[in-house]
């Protein structure tokens, strides 16, 4: 009997910590002060580890992020339009700056698979893991 009330707790306990790890930390996406870039932030240690290593072996050609311009209810724009920009590496924080300004009153789609997991505890728990990676999404007026 009390081996099976020792399992229960280490599996209780386990479920809790699981659903502990499982916090919203996604990274942040947002304009800079400005709006003359896109900055990323709260980027998780395991995520910017490797971050660093890619970006350390070149530069020039790494993809982090992609930026699109969405069309608006009144435009007459029917596809995303891809911004093309340079990523920076600044610390803990990803700095996108678009080869030609944002412009106002625009829509820009922001994705990135940056800190996302393919499956941890909580959803191996819940059952919820899916079969493919999806990107973090972010909308952003100016």
């Amino acid at each position: 009997m009390f081996k099976s009330v020792k399992y229960l707790f280490v599996f209780v306990v386990a479920i809790n910590i699981a659903s502990c790890k499982s916090k919203n930390n996604k990274p942040t996406i947002k304009f800079s002060a400005d709006s003359s870039s896109i900055i990323i932030k709260n980027i998780d240690e395991a995520s910017l580890f490797e971050i660093k290593k890619v970006y350390q072996a070149n530069p020039d050609s790494v993809d982090f992020i992609s930026v699109l311009l969405t069309p608006g209810d009144t435009d007459s724009l029917q596809d995303e339009i891809n911004i093309l920009g340079k990523t920076i590496l600044s610390g803990d924080s990803l700095i996108f700056s678009p080869q030609k300004s944002f412009l106002k009153s625009k829509k820009y789609l922001v994705e990135s698979y940056i800190g996302v997991e393919f499956a941890n505890g909580g959803k191996l728990f819940k059952g919820t893991i899916k079969h493919n990676l999806e990107p973090q999404q972010q909308t952003l007026k100016r």
